[in-house]
């Protein structure tokens, strides 16, 4: 097994660093490449995700990526690495969980999965601007969209409630979102044992707070998947507590879905939880571990029950003592 590692900016290096610590106390053969990627990369290269990246992505078909920053304004030559390299390994499905944990500030009531949509939508980033008037693309298409609903329609149907709600905005968007939509309904066709329902995003929005307990799986394109996603992680406790899995024919993205955190970089604090639960799902769901992630997953709860946690969720410990907190549970 190979893993490639890309640690990306800011926080992204120390949450990065105990996830693979962990994991390759679980998989003692692991072979791990390191590579980078980020704006400090481009900075320094003139590249966000060199081509040495890429190719080791490839090669070893695994990768844990940390978190890179991005300008919040266009930078020339500047993409952002992750939104590249999903499209370059054609992760086309991004699996974003949210299951409550034992902390006072998240819902005890969460145990729900979005699957979006990873290479179109408006993340294909075409724009055009004669400075009065900006557009952007929004692609669409039915391979795409068939292919992230084959990816959800078969994880519904391994879970418990196997129930699948398509979102969209099709009464807006008849013809991108309806297409969406309805290729979705054409997948579903194969899972007769799901039950499908279908909101509109920001009927959606609003009964992810009112009930989030009345969801299982939700499938949605590219941008709408995003903003729920880190809504449900509001519920949970945070954006450092989120783990996320893209996949594809036989490769697989683990990333936090939380961002790089310039502000608290270099200083140990941050939280690791969202990059092992990254790690754990690329245990599950690509290597094909259920029994390591299991202990993983367990190992962390136990920690969080007892009042292990880092400085967000109330608690005293550094980022790196929280990973070797993990390995001592594992070593039980």
């Amino acid at each position: 097994m190979r893993l490639c590692v890309i640690a990306g900016d800011g926080i992204g290096r120390e949450v990065t660093e105990v996830a693979v610590e962990v994991l390759t106390a679980l998989l003692p053969g692991l072979q791990i490449m390191e590579h980078e990627a980020g704006w400090d990369t481009f900075c320094r290269t003139g590249t966000a995700l060199p081509e040495a990246t890429l190719a080791s992505a490839r090669a070893c078909k695994a990768v844990l990526f940390g978190a890179v920053s991005s300008p919040a304004r266009k930078v020339e030559g500047y993409r952002s690495p992750i939104v590249a390299l999903r499209r370059a390994l054609d992760c086309y499905a991004n699996l974003r969980p949210t299951r409550s944990l034992p902390l006072a500030a998240g819902r005890p009531d969460l145990d729900l999965l979005i699957v979006r949509e990873n290479t179109e939508d408006l993340y294909i980033g075409e724009e055009q601007s004669d400075g009065e008037t900006a557009t952007a693309i929004k692609r669409i298409t039915r391979h795409a969209s068939m292919q992230v609903a084959k990816v959800a329609f078969e994880l519904a149907a391994r879970r418990a409630r196997q129930r699948l709600c398509i979102i969209h905005k099709a009464n807006i968007l008849p013809l991108t979102d309806g297409l969406f939509r309805d290729a979705a309904r054409a997948a579903g066709a194969n899972y007769p044992q799901v039950a499908v329902d279908e909101l509109l995003v920001d009927t959606a929005a609003l009964r992810l707070v009112q009930a989030p307990q009345a969801f299982d799986v939700l499938l949605a394109p590219n941008l709408y998947g995003d903003i729920l996603s880190d809504l449900a992680a509001g519920l949970n406790g945070g954006l450092g507590l989120a783990p996320s899995l893209s996949v594809g024919q036989g490769v697989a993205i683990a990333e936090p879905v939380h961002g790089s955190a310039p502000d608290i970089a270099g200083q140990g604090i941050a939280n690791p939880v969202a990059a092992l639960l990254s790690a754990a799902m690329l245990l599950r769901h690509h290597w094909q571990l259920p029994v390591k992630a299991d202990a993983l997953e367990s190992a962390i709860r136990q920690l969080l029950s007892a009042g292990i946690a880092t400085a967000d969720l109330g608690g005293t410990a550094s980022t790196r003592a929280f990973g070797r907190a993990v390995l001592a549970q594992l070593a039980r």
